[in-house]
């Protein structure tokens, strides 16, 4: 028998200790929250991602009452950008939530698997590391990759 062991370093910075592009990116994805539509969970996602041109491109939640034909934030964000600007490669990506409270979470908000594998497939693309911003109200987990959200990854290639 052999064990693997799977270790994951995220840093946590407080909002303040951001850099500046970070901190841009983290408040498209807040201000993105605003723009969800989630009538049923009540609960409001925002992602903004980074392309090596400069453009933020952001989306938002959109739940529809025939579940599960409605999106993600980080799916509407990621499939928009592939669509507008398909030369462009992911450079970063920094996502945040809105409780059913209204309030920005308490603790960061992980991308569902769906999302995961669907933001691992720009990664490819993009051919490095596509940093992650998981921003909560006083703090945001930084991990250096995707592929770090998705340990053994399902890829075809």
């Amino acid at each position: 028998m052999e064990t693997i062991n799977i270790n994951l370093e995220i840093q946590v910075y407080k909002y303040d200790e951001l850099s500046e592009t970070d901190r841009i990116l983290v408040e498209k994805a807040r201000q993105a929250t605003y723009r969800s539509y989630a009538p049923y969970s009540h609960f409001s996602v925002g992602a903004a991602i980074l392309l090596n041109n400069g453009e933020i491109i952001e989306g938002s939640n959109q739940e529809n009452v025939a579940y599960p034909s409605g999106t993600c934030a980080e799916r509407s964000a990621c499939f928009y950008a592939g669509a507008r600007y398909p030369e462009a490669k992911f450079e970063a990506i920094a996502i945040a939530a809105r409780g059913t409270d209204g309030e920005f979470t308490t603790d960061p908000t992980a991308p569902c698997g769906a999302c995961r594998q669907a933001l691992l497939e720009y990664e490819t693309l993009a051919q490095h590391n596509v940093r992650v911003l998981l921003a909560a109200r006083d703090k945001v987990y930084i991990l250096p990759s995707v592929t770090s959200t998705l340990p053994l990854a399902f890829t075809d290639f």
